[in-house]
C-alpha cells in the first residue's frame, strides 16, 4: 500500500489553518476505509452472479481493465463499513459488518493510489466544486450559485445554496420578465436542471437518501472535484471512465477536452488549431499512451495536454498535479503569479464529516498556489517539457512572448476594473448585474475574450491569440469606456444614479464566441 503524504496537522489545525497541505490521512474515512475487512469475506464472484446479467456492459469494461489483472473487482471498490457514509443500506447482498456503497469517491481509489489522489487534491482540479458550492467564502461562488439556480434554471426566489434566503438570491432579478420566477413552485425541476450545466465539469455535493442512494440531482456526477459524504474530492471518472478505468484514455487530449472547450476556456480548440494538434491530428500511430514517460520519437511526436501538465517527459515525474509547472493563472479575471505550496482545495471538507456548514467549511483553498518552490520553478518545469523537442532560443523567446500576451491583458483587466469599482460606488450598475450591458462586458473581458488571449498565447494558437483574443478584448473595452462615459456625463445632467439607469437608452452588447 502507498503511503498518503502527511501535513502532519490535527484535524482541529486543519479548520484554522487557511493553507495546509492535503493529506489523506487528515480524512478519518479513508484511514477506516483502507484497513476495513468484509466479514463474512465476500467475492467478486458473488458480485458477478447477478451482475453479468443486469449490467453486461460494466462487467466488460472491467474484465478488459488492468483491475481485472491484478485481481481488483467489485469488492475492492463497493464494499464499505455499514456504518460508512456512502453505504447503501438498501443493497440486497450484505454482510455482519458491510454493505455496497454506490457513489465511490477519490477516498477508496486512494486506498491503492494514494500518491496519485494525494498529488490531485493539491491541484487546481480539486478546487472545481468547491469554486462554486463555497459561496459562503466569496462572492464568486454567490454569483455561480445565483446565476445557475436563479437565472439559467428559473428559480426565482427559491432559496438556493449554503443557508441564504430567498430574499438576498433573488435581489436584482428582473421583476418584469417572468420566466426567471418559472421553477419558484418547482425547485426540483430547478436543482435537475443544474444538475446538467456546472456540475457535471465542476462538481456538486453527492447527497444521498436515508438508505444511501444518491439524489437525482447530484449523482452521476463526474465533475472533476465533486464531494462525498466520506470527505471524498472527486472521483477519478472524470478522466478514467467507469468500469476499465484507463490510463491510456485518459491520456488522450479528448479526455480533456470533455470540459476544456468552447467560448470560456477553449482549450481543445486550441491544441486542435496549433502546430502540436495539427501533429497529433495527422499522426496517430506515433503515439503511444500506455505508457506515462513520453518520449520524442518513441511514444509521440509532438505534445498533448497530458504530455505538458502531467507526463514523465524529459527527465520529469509524473504528476496528478495539473498546477505543477504552470507560471501563471489564466482563467482567473487577472492573472496572478502563482505562489509557493499547494491549491489545497477542500482540505476543510471532510473535517466537517463530508458537509458544508455555511461559515465554517472552507472549501476554496489557495486559487493562487501551484509549485511548491514557486512560479519560476513552475515555469522551469514547463521549459523542460518543451526542451525535450525544442532547442534553448525557441524556449526561452516563447515564453518571453507569453509573459508579454499576459501583462498586456492584465492591463486591460485593470482599465475595467477600475472603471467598474467607480460605477459601482456612484450606484451606477444596475442591480440585476445581468441585465446591465457595462457588467456584460466586463465578464466577457475576462471570463471569455481574456482567457482565449492568454491561452491562445500559452498553447501555441495565434487565432485565439489574437482574432479570438485580444481584438475582441480591446473592443469590449472600447465598447466599456463609451458606457462607463454616457453614465457619468448624465450623471452630472440627472444628479441621481438611478435617473441615469432608468432613461439610459438600449446599449447593444457585442458577445464574443
Amino acid at each position: 500500500m502507498k503511503k498518503a503524504l502527511s501535513a502532519g496537522v490535527s484535524i482541529a489545525a486543519l479548520t484554522s489553518v487557511a493553507f495546509a497541505a492535503n493529506s489523506l490521512d487528515s480524512n478519518p474515512n479513508y484511514v477506516k476505509l483502507k484497513n476495513f475487512k468484509p466479514n463474512p469475506a465476500v467475492t467478486n464472484e458473488q458480485c458477478l452472479m447477478c451482475h453479468k446479467a443486469q449490467d453486461p456492459g460494466i462487467v466488460a469494461d472491467w474484465q478488459h481493465s488492468k483491475h481485472a489483472k491484478a485481481g481488483v473487482g467489485c469488492v475492492q471498490c463497493h464494499v464499505v463499513p455499514k456504518d460508512y457514509p456512502t453505504a447503501f443500506k438498501a443493497h440486497p447482498m450484505q454482510g455482519k459488518n458491510w454493505t455496497v456503497q454506490i457513489a465511490v469517491s477519490s477516498v477508496t481509489c486512494a486506498k491503492c493510489h494514494a500518491k496519485e489522489v494525494t498529488e490531485y487534491l493539491n491541484s487546481g482540479h480539486a478546487r472545481g466544486a468547491a469554486q462554486w458550492l463555497a459561496s459562503n467564502m466569496g462572492k464568486h461562488g454567490f454569483l455561480m450559485s445565483k446565476l445557475a439556480y436563479n437565472y439559467e434554471n428559473m428559480k426565482g426566489k427559491h432559496p438556493s445554496l449554503n443557508g441564504y434566503s430567498a430574499k438576498k438570491m433573488a435581489a436584482g432579478i428582473r421583476k418584469d420578465n417572468s420566466v426567471f420566477a418559472s421553477n419558484q413552485n418547482n425547485p426540483r425541476q430547478a436543482d435537475l436542471g443544474v444538475a446538467n450545466i456546472c456540475v457535471q465539469c465542476h462538481g456538486t455535493t453527492v447527497k444521498l437518501d436515508s438508505q444511501g442512494r444518491p439524489d437525482a440531482a447530484t449523482w452521476p456526477s463526474d465533475g472533476i472535484a465533486t464531494l462525498y459524504p466520506d470527505g471524498g474530492v472527486g472521483n477519478c471518472l472524470a478522466c478514467h471512465s467507469r468500469h476499465k478505468f484507463s490510463a491510456a484514455e485518459a491520456r488522450q487530449p479528448a479526455a480533456c477536452s470533455n470540459c476544456h472547450l468552447g467560448p470560456d476556456h477553449p482549450d481543445k480548440e486550441i491544441f486542435e488549431s496549433s502546430v502540436h494538434g495539427h501533429i497529433f491530428d495527422t499522426n496517430e500511430k506515433d503515439y503511444n499512451f500506455e505508457t506515462g514517460k513520453q518520449i520524442p520519437g518513441k511514444t509521440l511526436r509532438a505534445a498533448t495536454c497530458f504530455t505538458c501538465h502531467m507526463s514523465g517527459i524529459n527527465g520529469l515525474k509524473a504528476t496528478h498535479n495539473v498546477s505543477l509547472r504552470l507560471k501563471w493563472n489564466l482563467w482567473a479575471p487577472k492573472s496572478f503569479l502563482r505562489t509557493k505550496g499547494a491549491e489545497t482545495a477542500g482540505w476543510a471538507f471532510w473535517s466537517h464529516g463530508g458537509k458544508i456548514i455555511p461559515g465554517k467549511t472552507i472549501l476554496r483553498g489557495n486559487p493562487k498556489a501551484g509549485n511548491p518552490q514557486g512560479p519560476e520553478a513552475a515555469r522551469s518545469q514547463m521549459k523542460q517539457v518543451c526542451a525535450a523537442c525544442h532547442e534553448a532560443t525557441f524556449v526561452n523567446n516563447y515564453f518571453q512572448r507569453v509573459d508579454a500576451q499576459v501583462k498586456n491583458y492584465n492591463n486591460y483587466f485593470n482599465a475595467a476594473n477600475k472603471m467598474l469599482k467607480e460605477l459601482k460606488a456612484k450606484g451606477l450598475i444596475k442591480s440585476d448585474v445581468w441585465s446591465d450591458p457595462f457588467f456584460k462586458l466586463y465578464y466577457y473581458l475576462w471570463h471569455h475574450e481574456g482567457r482565449r488571449m492568454r491561452q491562445g498565447a500559452a498553447m501555441g494558437s495565434p487565432d485565439y491569440a489574437h482574432w479570438h483574443g485580444v481584438f475582441q478584448v480591446m473592443q469590449d473595452i472600447r465598447e466599456m469606456q463609451d458606457i462607463y462615459n454616457y453614465r457619468m456625463k448624465m450623471l452630472k445632467k440627472y444628479g441621481n444614479a438611478k435617473k441615469v439607469l432608468e432613461n439610459e437608452p438600449p446599449m447593444p452588447v457585442v458577445t464574443h464566441e
